[in-house]
């Protein structure tokens, strides 16, 4: 018998880690990203949650029998000028596919309106077919995309806004 699923809202222990580990064991299976774009990830998660305020960021993760399975991430740093920045949103196979993804952007998307945030954006890229439907059925629309490397590897990157005001 599976144990119950539960969202959680704010940090928990052992957070950047296993969000960094689902991030680089997905990435690379899937996409052939290595150390680069782990190492990024750990970072950059590392310094938003050292500066995480409740008031403006949200953090939800989902966890099974207490091990964090995925997560998603509202960065409200700039929130103000640019938006709020969806970042950090990844499943692991154990729940991938089983409308948890779905559950994860209502809950950062039903923060942002109740903060009053004007609009929310996000980079992924092209190929991430599940996530970009669950974005759009949330009010992502692609703005714009080009080829980069900011992940560490040379993909289609494409930018995502929402109009929330």
């Amino acid at each position: 018998m599976t144990a119950p699923l539960e969202i959680k809202k704010g940090y928990i222990p052992g957070a950047i880690g296993r969000i960094s580990e689902l991030h680089g064991d997905y990435y690379h299976k899937h996409w052939g990203f290595g150390l680069f774009f782990e190492a990024k990830v750990a970072t950059e998660l590392s310094e938003f949650l050292q500066r995480y305020d409740a008031e403006k960021d949200g953090i939800w993760v989902a966890t099974q029998d207490g091990r964090i399975e995925g997560s998603i991430i509202m960065d409200g740093i700039h929130a103000g000028t640019d938006g709020a920045h969806l970042r950090w949103f990844i499943l692991s196979d154990a729940l991938r596919g089983k409308g948890v993804g779905r559950m994860l952007v209502e809950k950062a998307m039903a923060f942002c309106r109740n903060k009053n945030y004007r609009k929310a954006h996000l980079w992924t890229f092209e190929g991430l077919d599940a996530a970009r439907r669950l974005y759009e059925e949330a009010g992502f629309r692609l703005v714009r995309q080009k080829r980069g490397i900011q992940w560490g590897t040379e993909v289609n990157e494409q930018y995502m806004e929402a109009d929330l005001g």
